[in-house]
């Protein structure tokens, strides 16, 4: 059967992909340039870091955002990590003023594994709010990566 390339399926593939592809390097490394990009796929808005609450510590890789476009959809892609302590739903920051999000969106980030669970909610308000969700007193999360965040915007 032919393969649909405007399907939901098809998009949300080629946004998990774009990192990867749009990068064409380790993650830390600078962007490549729009002439890199893969047919189709534009940087609406280039990486630019989150701004952290004061209780959560970045990785590393620090936590960024940006904006893609992929055959006339537009993702929220994130990437990085931090080390927290969280026992309860918690805001870890907010989006960079230079993006908005027109709607609340969220997608399941991996996390440390307490009690058989590995994954949680990590959900960007209208207002750039950014919350995980999961945390309780008997599972607590101590880190999350949010280098497979993709969710469409609009």
């Amino acid at each position: 059967m032919p393969q649909n390339h405007t399907s939901r399926r098809a998009l949300l593939t080629a946004a998990v992909a774009v990192p990867a592809a749009a990068v064409g390097a380790p993650m830390l490394a600078t962007s490549a340039s729009a002439a890199d990009l893969p047919s189709g796929i534009s940087v609406v808005h280039d990486w630019q870091p989150l701004v952290l609450a004061s209780h959560v510590t970045p990785a590393v890789d620090v936590p960024a955002v940006r904006v893609v476009n992929i055959a006339g959809t537009e993702f929220l892609q994130m990437r990085g990590g931090f080390t927290c302590a969280f026992t309860a739903d918690a805001v870890i920051g907010t989006m960079p003023t230079t993006i908005t999000v027109p709607k609340v969106v969220r997608a399941v980030c991996p996390r440390n594994n307490s009690a058989g669970i590995n994954s949680c909610r990590v959900e960007v308000h209208t207002t750039g709010r950014i919350t995980v969700f999961g945390g309780t007193a008997a599972n607590d999360i101590t880190w999350v990566t949010l280098d497979s965040y993709s969710a469409v915007l609009a």
